[in-house]
């Protein structure tokens, strides 16, 4: 009996893609990319992406259309996944909890092959996990965050989600909707204090839970059930009546602006203005980071330990 895979061209497109995420990764972990020359890279592999079939298909809309919403979402999503990356445990936890509900939908797809590299993604991150899990003795890094947010990105592309309603269209970024929404609440407090967007800052929402004297492991968690929790609404927007969708959407939305108001208010400690963060600030604790008092303004940290218990 032969185990036969069809090798299509979108497949060796996402193959291509993620060695070029590795590459680029590889670079800026044993140097310091400047975001212009990172996010060039990241645009060569979307194109690489786009050239082999993997793009936004929407019927209602122009081609061109089409393809700035497939650069705006695979960048997005590259980098969401790197943002995320700030906790043991987080980055590649959350990574599982979107290939499996991705799995699930390419299962009602019958789309076997994304549904093959789904679970094989995922079953490299849980291993991986094992190591990752805090307190961590292996990293994502560059490298590796830069290449799974480019295959969950990309594969979230593939799937049909508007069979029975249009609303649909946006279960993949509930799917993804815990790197989605840390991006965009960590690029909307940056705007306030008027930062630069690729600035490195505390503002993460993992960061500011830690400030509620929660654990690392309690923070993991609860992100988890959050991803759990919105691949979970995504799954039942596919399936409901178009006004039925519309509620769920508006509810999700109004909770996300919620939660936005109530981290916001969480006092962080900022940094000085040309602070470099350090690796050690990946474990999640801010303890841990052991930042100089010249380089912190406002509160410091939740706590005097030295890493998160």
């Amino acid at each position: 009996m032969a185990l036969t895979f069809e090798f299509r061209q979108d497949v060796l497109g996402l193959v291509l893609g993620g060695t070029l995420m590795v590459m680029l990764g590889l670079i800026d972990d044993f140097g310091v990319l400047k975001p212009w020359p990172k996010l060039i890279g990241q645009l060569i592999a979307v194109f690489v992406l786009i050239r082999s079939g993997i793009r936004i298909e929407i019927a209602a809309f122009p081609d061109w259309l089409d393809l700035m919403l497939t650069v705006v979402w695979m960048i997005g999503i590259i980098n969401a996944v790197n943002i995320i990356d700030v906790m043991d445990g987080l980055a590649g936890g959350v990574g599982v909890i979107g290939c499996l509900w991705l799995f699930v939908v390419a299962l009602v797809n019958h789309d076997t092959t994304v549904a093959v590299m789904l679970a094989a993604l995922a079953g490299s991150l849980v291993g991986f996990l094992r190591y990752n899990f805090h307190p961590a003795t292996i990293y994502l890094g560059d490298a590796g965050s830069l290449f799974v947010g480019l295959m969950l990105g990309a594969l979230a592309m593939v799937s049909q989600y508007t069979i029975v309603n249009p609303v649909a269209v946006l279960a993949p970024v509930l799917i993804l909707g815990v790197p989605v929404f840390d991006t965009l609440f960590v690029m909307y407090v940056r705007w306030l204090r008027g930062l630069p967007m690729f600035l490195g800052s505390l503002d993460h929402i993992a960061l500011r839970l830690r400030q509620l004297r929660l654990s690392v492991p309690q923070v993991v968690v609860a992100s988890y059930g959050a991803s759990v929790a919105l691949g979970g609404a995504a799954l039942v927007m596919m399936f409901v009546s178009t006004a039925t969708a519309l509620v769920l959407a508006g509810v999700v939305l109004l909770l996300a602006v919620v939660a936005a108001v109530w981290l916001k208010r969480i006092e962080m400690p900022k940094l000085v203005k040309g602070t470099v963060l350090p690796p050690a600030a990946k474990s999640g604790s801010l303890e841990a980071v052991n930042l100089p008092a010249h380089v912190i303004e406002g509160p410091g940290p939740a706590s005097s330990e030295r890493r998160a218990p």
